[in-house]
C-alpha cells in the first residue's frame, strides 16, 4: 500500500502539462511550480510582475489548504524569475504570504517560463510535527 495521494484543487489552475498540482507522501507535500494563471480562466493575469507574483502564491496557498495545510507550513520555496530586477518585489509580495521564520529559499534567473510569464515558484510542505 502506498502512502502517496495526488492533490488537486480547482482553486488553483490546471496541470497544463504531465504533472499533478502536489503530491503528499507522509506528511511532506511537494507543490509543483505554479504560474500566474488565473484559476477560472486559465489565462495569465495581467497587471505587470507584482501581479503575476500575487496570483503566483494565491495559486500556491490554494494548493497548501488542498493538501490540509497552508502557508506557515512551506519549509523550502524555490523562486525562478527571468529578471532578477524584480527581486525586491518578489521579497516584498512573498512577505504578504509568509509569517516569520521563513522557510528557505532559492531565487534564480532562468531564460524564459512557461506561457511567456516573469515568475514560477515551487515549494515543499511538512503538515504537523
Amino acid at each position: 500500500m502506498s502512502n502517496r495521494a495526488i492533490i488537486n484543487t480547482a482553486k488553483a489552475p490546471q496541470a497544463i502539462g504531465t504533472y499533478s498540482q502536489a503530491v503528499k507522501v507522509g506528511n511532506t507535500v511537494y507543490l509543483s511550480g505554479q504560474i500566474a494563471l488565473d484559476p477560472a480562466t486559465m489565462e495569465v493575469v495581467s497587471g505587470g510582475f507584482e501581479a503575476q507574483a500575487v496570483q503566483v502564491f494565491e495559486n500556491l496557498k490554494a494548493v497548501c489548504e488542498a493538501a490540509g495545510g497552508s502557508m506557515d507550513e512551506v519549509v523550502k520555496v524555490n523562486l525562478y524569475l527571468t529578471d532578477l530586477s524584480n527581486f525586491a518585489t518578489v521579497n516584498e509580495v512573498m512577505a504578504r504570504y509568509f509569517n516569520k521564520p521563513y522557510p528557505a529559499r532559492a531565487a534564480v534567473q532562468v531564460a524564459a517560463l512557461p506561457k511567456g510569464v516573469d515568475f514560477e515558484a515551487e515549494a515543499v510542505m511538512v503538515i504537523g510535527d
